[in-house]
């Protein structure tokens, strides 16, 4: 039987699972050292004001949209298909302090993630990450 919700239950996770990614030493300092083996967390989540955010274990990149100029198609960066400018955007990330990554994704990105994969998002999240820091407060 298809199950529309079976897709959505699946990429869900709970908050613990989101400290122990995103601030693994709140999670220690709240539920100790446990670990439940589960496989770090890797997807491309929709945030606010139509950005995007990668998370790969504890690391966490934010991809902004940009502005669409011209009207030839787009390749995406994630699933190497061929879309047009409605649908797929632009994407600017920051890596390092003078270092920014454009990248060409899906819109919506659910079946674009599906197309590509696990492999797929793994190579991907490895061409951003890591993320260098780059101000005095980050590390």
């Amino acid at each position: 039987m298809n199950d529309p919700h079976r897709k959505a239950r699946e990429q869900a996770h709970s908050v613990q699972d989101l400290l122990r990614e995103l601030f693994p030493e709140t999670h220690r300092e709240l539920f100790g050292e446990r670990d439940s083996g589960a496989p770090p967390t890797l997807g491309l989540y929709p945030v606010a004001d139509g950005r995007l955010a990668l998370v790969h274990g504890d690391q966490l990149a934010e991809f902004t949209p940009i502005d669409p100029k011209g009207k030839n198609a787009l390749h995406c960066d994630l699933c190497h298909y061929t879309r047009s400018r409605s649908e797929a955007l632009m994407y600017r990330v920051t890596i390092a302090a003078r270092r920014t990554r454009y990248v060409t994704l899906c819109t919506p990105t659910e079946a674009c993630q599906g197309r590509a994969g696990a492999r797929g998002l793994e190579v991907f999240a490895d061409r951003i990450f890591p993320i260098e820091p780059h101000g005095p407060d980050d590390h």
